[in-house]
């Protein structure tokens, strides 16, 4: 089975959702592949309280649930306006818990230092080398 990484079509389709949910201003989105190579993609959810909105990432993890797949790598774009670029963005703490569900190889995209547009595709381990739940076995992978 193909191992699936952040890379350049994933990218394009977290920034194709985003400008067709938000195409002026503000946008972002997030694109997951599944291990069927299924692309799924979400976008935030606002809310008046700021508790109860949830990131980009939740609605595909979400949808990966029902549909009973597992997710291999996920990336997150965001622009502040429509005359910016989009950047990268890691996964927050909580969204990294949740991509966790799938163990600490799930690849996620990161922003270059000196280049936030660019990526690099790393393991969830790599992104949090001392994930507290490591400990356990089944997260030893």
């Amino acid at each position: 089975m193909k191992q699936y990484r952040v890379d350049e079509q994933l990218v394009q389709a977290a920034r194709q959702q985003a400008l067709a949910r938000f195409p002026e201003g503000w946008s972002g989105a997030a694109a997951m592949y599944t291990e069927t190579g299924r692309i799924l993609t979400s976008v935030y959810v606002d809310a008046p309280n700021e508790a109860a909105c949830l990131c980009h990432e939740t609605g595909a993890i979400c949808e990966a649930h029902r549909l009973n797949e597992r997710i291999c790598a996920s990336v997150c774009v965001s622009r502040e306006d429509t005359r910016e670029p989009f950047v990268i963005l890691t996964p927050c703490g909580i969204c990294q818990e949740r991509l966790a569900y799938w163990g600490l190889n799930v690849e996620v995209g990161v922003p270059d230092k000196a280049e936030p547009t660019q990526y690099h595709s790393l393991k969830l381990r790599e992104v949090q080398p001392y994930y507290w739940h490591q400990i356990y076995g089944e997260n030893k992978e």
